[in-house]
């Protein structure tokens, strides 16, 4: 047995069912390196460290393909192969019985964020037939999967077409048919005001914006400075007696400040927290509150 053999039994006696994805080690056991178990493969991310050898000695010695990220500022580069036997870029996880795809070719993330994990768990539990769930920031959909595998009716909201239509491939994978709901390409910010002025509403809205962006005219968002507005914009397209997830990675704001800011742009609402899952035991930072009117 090794280190990090042992890791990998504390985690997996503690996982939920139907799961096969998780991280490994959260940058303390190693200083700076993060480890992930994605199904048969493990993804090593590092942060202003380099792999030690004898951790690099048990990587190896798992069998397993092995893939090597750098977190360094504005660098985005797909994973390179470390060790173990050439696979398939592309691959299915497992998360509490649902299938996400992969693609170890992607820069930015893998395809899902690990730390989200009990809120989408979360999202599912709230979620029944006939309710109307919008997602914002989609990313690659996995709320939207959740909310539809529950029988809500989804609207999929994100800039980019690719992950558009990679949640559709989330959703078939899962058995769900595309056509009973909608993907809507374009600025979160621009359709949540669009909603409002068509009056359409819903039962529940997602909110996990990134950190910073730009839009096509060039004007910057913050989550430290603009959350509070984006909340208010959600607010203004839920439905009576709806809820929004309102999460962020935001290491720049403190759990009291992003209270605080959720609390501007839903005044009279109740936000309750919920903490960060139990594999994510390093810093502190995923914020996660929900909203109820």
């Amino acid at each position: 047995m090794s280190v990090l053999t042992d890791l990998i039994a504390a985690r997996e006696a503690r996982l939920p069912e139907g799961t096969n994805a998780y991280r490994i080690s959260d940058g303390t056991t190693w200083h700076g390196v993060f480890i992930d178990a994605l199904a048969d493969r493990l993804l090593v991310s590092v942060r202003d460290a380099e792999v030690p050898p004898t951790l690099r000695e048990q990587l190896i010695a798992t069998g397993r393909p092995v893939y090597l990220k750098r977190l360094d500022k504005d660098v985005k580069e797909a994973p390179v192969q470390l060790c173990g036997s050439q696979v398939a870029p592309r691959f299915a996880i497992q998360e509490n019985g649902v299938s996400y795809l992969m693609d170890m070719t992607a820069g930015y993330s893998q395809g899902i964020f690990l730390d989200q994990r009990d809120n989408r768990a979360a999202v599912r539990a709230k979620c029944h037939s006939g309710m109307r769930l919008l997602n914002t920031f989609s990313y690659t959909g996995a709320f939207s999967v959740c909310a539809a595998l529950a029988g809500a009716t989804t609207t999929t909201l994100d800039l980019a077409q690719p992950c558009l239509s990679w949640c559709r491939e989330n959703m078939e994978l899962n058995g769900l048919s595309t056509d009973a709901h909608y993907f809507c390409k374009g600025d979160t910010l621009h359709w949540l005001d669009r909603f409002a002025r068509q009056g359409r509403r819903f039962d529940a809205i997602v909110l996990d914006p990134p950190t910073f962006s730009r839009d096509e005219k060039g004007r910057i968002w913050r989550v430290e400075k603009d959350y509070g507005s984006l909340v208010a914009k959600a607010m203004a397209c839920l439905a009576p007696h709806g809820w929004l997830l309102c999460t962020t990675n935001c290491r720049k704001v403190s759990h009291a400040q992003f209270r605080a800011l959720v609390a501007s742009g839903a005044p009279g609402a109740r936000i309750s927290a919920s903490p960060m899952t139990f594999d994510f035991d390093g810093e502190d930072y995923l914020k996660t509150l929900w909203v109820n009117t």
